[in-house]
């Protein structure tokens, strides 16, 4: 009897363990994830601003169409570039948590 409430007791604090570090993961990757989509959010407001007064100053409309066009060109390709980075990120964020979990589970088999 006293056997199996030891067993109970290691399992429960190993399961404590490994929610505890899932959660620092989780919290961890979060706050990378918070802060890549600000500096993208600011990048991306800066650029837009400086394009803007770009075509402030363009002396045509052929000239104004063309800045245009460059800056949705590099707006598009820097979006998919952030994309990409952040959903590696979020699929990091879901190994890095599983992983306490995944080693529990292969002590108790």
């Amino acid at each position: 009897m006293m056997k199996n409430f030891e067993d109970m007791q290691k399992m429960s604090k190993d399961s404590m363990d490994a929610t505890m570090k899932s959660f620092g993961s989780l919290t961890k990757a979060s706050q990378a994830i918070a802060t890549e989509v600000a500096d993208y959010s600011k990048k991306s407001f800066e650029e837009g601003t400086k394009v803007f007064e770009k075509m402030l100053g363009a002396k045509s409309i052929d000239k104004a169409m063309e800045i245009q066009t460059d800056y949705a060109k590099t707006a598009y390709e820097g979006f998919v570039a952030q994309a990409t980075k952040i959903g590696e990120l979020y699929a990091d964020l879901a190994k890095e948590s599983y992983k306490p979990f995944e080693t529990m589970m292969a002590k108790a088999k």
